[in-house]
């Protein structure tokens, strides 16, 4: 069903992508921000998310009239037919996902809703927010409606028109139905089903991948003891249908987004409701201990002699969470920065999406606008998220800069022999020299 006038509160990753797609699909788009500055810019078509595709479909709704942004948050939604909550939900006290903007959205709108309007949390949200948002509304003509999104940075505009599943859930199957009819032009399959299942498919989704990465890090420590290869073993593995490759890769933890506050927010539940989930809290440990392993490693190879890092300057390639975003929510780079940082390093760091201008980064590392300014007296590079271009850097011109030729791979990104042929060492996670050479 192609027109339906849509408002979307929250113009931030999941938002301005949700808008802009929907409009893509030919609904009438109205997107409120409470930010006057965010809004001005939008409307100008300048997109501050680095996301493939996502500022040309804003031009595009733009152009075309189906797509606006405005400040009015209230004026949005007050001939709505459908609206769409994209709030941050960010971890609270406790690992609790915080629903203050939810809530406080929730009681902004209530009484300007129209008459048997759906509502519909895109956010990621606890089991039971569909039921709390409607009553926070208090109209029960209106309907709250689940549908989670399932979207990875970088691919968030293919992810969102080329669905591997829509899901929605709500008591009123009617409700569903048109929250599901906006996507009709999408071929993918649809799960109908109620708020409760809708809200925890999303939780469960992002925990079973949290998990799949910590086994992979802790496989590739067990071959690291034997000597293995963990890429031949994931491939042995991978070609399961069973199992699969996907997130398998080994790197320096997981983090984002969404990973490390769905799943302390999954165990908060879990706590809660008394429900023992040994795994899940496993999952999350094991993710901290290999952080931990990881910098000790680079102590063992870089310490003057004290167990420290005290004076030693190292340069970091790569601080966002994963190539291609800039992203440097619950980064697992930055996570490893700091646990560098709290043992006495100096770090400088490069990653080609962020610029020098990061005052909230000052007090951890100094970024630098180049990978030669990270690596000048440099003790050893460590490389944090896998931007594809660090391959190509002049590895012979970074073992005359570098201290100690050492560099540590913790994405296993690079070329083993190659980095041999420059005269450096390579220390990578779960492979040894002779197998991966």
């Amino acid at each position: 069903m192609r027109d339906r006038h849509v408002a979307v509160i929250g113009t931030g990753y999941v938002g301005l992508t949700t808008g802009a797609c929907l409009a893509a699909l030919g609904h009438r788009v109205v997107c409120a921000d409470a930010d006057p500055y965010k809004v001005e810019r939008l409307r100008r078509a300048e997109v501050d998310i680095l996301e493939p595709g996502l500022p040309e479909l804003v031009r595009e709704g733009l152009d075309s009239g189906r797509l606006e942004f405005v400040q009015d948050t209230p004026g949005a939604v007050s001939d709505a037919d459908v609206v769409f909550l994209c709030l941050p939900t960010p971890m609270g006290v406790g690992g609790a996902a915080d629903l203050a903007a939810v809530e406080a959205v929730a009681d902004e709108i209530r009484t300007v809703l129209p008459y048997e309007a759906v509502v519909v949390n895109k956010s990621t949200v606890p089991v039971g927010t569909a039921e709390r948002v409607a009553a926070l509304l208090g109209r029960p003509d209106v309907t709250v409606v689940s549908n989670p999104e399932f979207l990875r940075e970088g691919h968030a505009v293919r992810d969102f028109l080329n669905p591997d599943r829509i899901v929605v859930g709500a008591a009123d199957r009617a409700a569903a139905q048109r929250v599901a009819d906006l996507y009709a032009e999408l071929d993918a399959p649809l799960v109908l089903t109620d708020a409760a299942s809708a809200e925890l498919a999303k939780y469960a989704a992002n925990f079973f991948l949290a998990m799949k990465l910590s086994f992979a890090n802790n496989l590739a420590t067990l071959c690291e003891r034997f000597d293995a290869d963990v890429n031949d073993v994931i491939t042995g593995i991978g070609h399961d249908p069973r199992i699969g490759d996907a997130f398998l890769n080994p790197g320096p933890g997981w983090g984002g987004s969404c990973l490390p506050k769905d799943t302390h927010a999954l165990l908060t539940v879990c706590e809660e409701s008394g429900v023992e989930f040994p795994l899940l809290r496993a999952t999350i440990e094991t993710n901290v201990e290999h952080q931990r392993r990881l910098v000790e490693r680079v102590v063992a190879g870089c310490s003057p002699g004290d167990g420290s890092l005290h004076g030693v300057r190292l340069a970091l390639l790569g601080l966002s969470f994963k190539a291609g975003t800039s992203d440097l929510r619950d980064s697992p780079a930055l996570a490893i920065a700091r646990l560098l940082k709290a043992r006495g390093a100096e770090l400088y760091a490069y990653d080609p999406a962020l610029s020098e201008t990061r005052p909230d980064l000052s007090d951890l590392l100094t970024i630098v606008d180049t990978p030669e300014k990270a690596f000048e007296q440099a003790r050893a590079c460590v490389i944090l998220t896998e931007w594809p271009q660090f391959r190509d850097l002049d590895w012979e011109a970074v073992a005359g800069l570098l201290e100690t030729p050492v560099v540590y791979d913790f994405r296993n990104l690079l070329d083993p022999a190659r980095l041999h042929r420059a005269a450096l060492s390579w220390e990578g996670i779960g492979r040894s020299f002779a197998m991966a050479g």
